[in-house]
């Protein structure tokens, strides 16, 4: 070998051996609460003004590893947007506080004008805001949500965006919200360079948007589904997994579950085909369905007051049907198959962990099974 080419070749090796490191460093960040596993909780502010009210009191911080704070945002000229006010607060020390007392730390879940900030070239401005307001408040990184980005400008524009964070702030915890379905946006080769994981939005399935009744995340696609097309791809725990895991390690990726759900209001079977399809103007359920959560909502309707619950034997996952066989069909998750989707997903594929929406979602008032079950999948890897 020439001298003249040992220095260059030398030096490539050197700069692909740190990144290397780097990238072993950020997905091997050491957990708290006995957890090799990540369990990353998403958190609205709002909650805290709701019924039963839920904020920084009632977070199990022994059970997670990270939260995502949310309601913060941003316009095009990458100045943010922090909802304040009685009623309306966003900020919370007490959060923070508890969180880095029990080893968990604290992100911005940050959604805003994404395209308005690309065609406006403010993004080292909304960088600057970020790392300034974290300072002050005491956040340890970032997680983006943007849903989504679609064409070619915005799959580099994020990826340009992640950088910038990371550049800001090289201890920062970065992360990216991803929908299967919006798979070209993430150029999850390049991505990956910055971010420390990939919350992966497994869920909603089924919703308004839909024709059929359709399970809001399943575990395993049950091929009896008469509209595929409404789900895929991705439209189950394990075709998501097949998905990422060609594009980027397990360890830094985390499967989303929800603590919530969908009642659809005209239909009577799983997979029914809502009757007011035939005449909406996009083709879908719309109006027919609402959502709910598990604790206030679903919870008090398991098996009682003229609910029955039934388990699709191949998706792994409840729906509820009226017991007098009226209109009434609800998808939704309980303690078993959010315990099965989290093992599943951390011990039998191999992912770095799960994170779920939203931490209050499963709080009745007193207890919380979903987030118990959550963690003791996370925490023991028992089938």
């Amino acid at each position: 070998m020439s001298r003249s080419l040992a220095g260059p070749r030398l030096a490539s090796f050197l700069l692909g051996l740190m990144a290397a490191v780097s990238q072993f460093a950020l997905a091997q960040d050491a957990l708290p609460n006995h957890l090799t596993k990540r369990v990353v909780g998403d958190y609205g502010y709002w909650s805290r003004y709701q019924t039963p009210a839920y904020g920084a009191a009632q977070i199990p911080y022994h059970m997670l590893t990270h939260i995502n704070h949310d309601g913060v945002s941003f316009d095009a000229s990458g100045t943010l947007s922090v909802p304040s006010g009685q009623g309306n607060e966003f900020l919370e020390p007490d959060l923070n506080n508890r969180a880095h007392d029990a080893g968990v730390k604290v992100m911005l879940l940050l959604g805003g004008d994404f395209t308005g900030l690309e065609a406006s070239g403010e993004v080292q401005t909304l960088v600057d805001n970020i790392a300034a307001f974290e300072k002050e408040n005491h956040y340890d990184g970032v997680d983006i949500d943007w849903e989504y980005p679609e064409t070619t400008g915005d799959r580099k524009f994020l990826v340009d965006l992640m950088e910038k964070f990371r550049k800001s702030d090289p201890s920062y915890v970065l992360s990216i919200d991803a929908a299967p379905w919006g798979g070209y946006g993430y150029d999850l080769k390049h991505l990956q360079l910055s971010l420390n994981y990939v919350n992966i939005m497994m869920y909603d399935c089924a919703g308004p948007w839909t024709a059929h009744g359709q399970l809001n995340s399943p575990i395993f696609w049950d091929w009896h589904n008469p509209a595929p097309y409404e789900c895929q791809p991705g439209g189950s725990v394990h075709d998501t997994a097949n998905i990422f895991l060609k594009q980027m390690p397990g360890a830094k990726l985390n499967m989303g579950t929800p603590f919530y759900g969908y009642h659809y209001h005209n239909i009577n079977q799983l997979f029914g085909l809502c009757p007011n399809s035939a005449w909406t103007q996009d083709g879908e359920c719309d109006w027919a369905v609402t959502s709910g959560n598990y604790g206030p909502d679903f919870k008090p309707l398991i098996n009682q007051h003229g609910w029955e619950t039934f388990y699709d034997p191949v998706a792994f996952v409840p729906y509820m049907l009226r017991t007098d066989g009226k209109d009434g069909y609800i998808t939704y998750d309980d303690a078993f198959s959010t315990y099965y989707r989290v093992w599943y997903s951390d011990w039998d594929r191999g992912l770095g962990g799960t994170f779920m929406w939203s931490l209050d979602a499963d709080y009745d008032g007193h207890s919380q099974d979903l987030m118990v079950a959550m963690y003791n999948a996370s925490l023991t890897g028992k089938k």
